[in-house]
Order: C-alpha cells, then structure tokens, then sequence
C-alpha cells in the first residue's frame, strides 16, 4: 500500500491520506469543496461540485491517473434535490468511458458541505 497525497488538494481533515495506491488500484478518500487553503469554495452546489471535482482531479494526478482511469465513483450529497445539479457538473469532467457510480443522500457531511465524493480508479 502506497499513500498518496497531492500538494495542490486540501489537507486531509484528520489523519488519513488523499488516497492509497495497491498494485494497479487507486483508492481516494472522499473529497469536499475546499479550496488549497482550507475554505469552503461557496454555498452554490454547482460550485461545490466543481470544487470537489477539481480536487479529485489533483489526486488522481498524484496517483499518476486522470478521469480516464476511473471505475467506480461515489456520491454523497445532503439533499437529494441538488442531484441534478450536481449530475450535471459531475459529468462535465468525464469524456471518455462511464464509470460506476452510486450516489446516496446522507444526514450530514464534514464541515456541513453539500457533497462529497470518492472514487476508485485503475491504471488497466
């Protein structure tokens, strides 16, 4: 097992990594829409979103992976409402193959954002 971590992602909450590589599998712990320094992007959900993509993107890049590598995403959000919102900006980031995906509504999220995500990913 082998952390990753990305310089341009927000520091980890508590003490975990950005993600962990095994083998040809990468695992990322979920990310939420803070920018670098540790601020909520905004209280639009597209905009979280974005942010939350971005900052899956940096870790993917940490892990020598894009968007392309992706096999399974998942989705938590706090209100199931903003899931056509949030679909929308989600899919703007994936050009290629169609990962897996399960999205869930769940009571509460870190630092009370609107969404988080996490995703597995494989370099074959």
């Amino acid at each position: 097992m082998k952390p990753i971590n990305s310089e341009k992602a927000p520091e980890a909450l508590g003490p975990y990594s950005h993600g962990v590589k095994v083998g040809s599998l990468f695992f990322s712990s979920g990310q939420i829409p803070l920018t670098k320094e540790g601020e909520i992007i905004s209280e639009d959900v597209k905009e979280q979103t974005d942010q939350v993509m971005k900052n899956v993107q940096h870790v993917l890049e940490a892990a020598g992976m894009n968007f392309d590598n992706v096999v399974k995403t998942t989705i938590f959000i706090s209100d199931m409402n903003n899931f056509p919102h949030i679909n929308e900006v989600y899919g703007s980031y994936f050009t290629g193959k169609l990962p897996a995906r399960s999205c869930v509504e769940v009571s509460r999220l870190p630092k009370d954002v609107q969404v988080e995500i996490e995703v597995v990913a494989s370099e074959e």
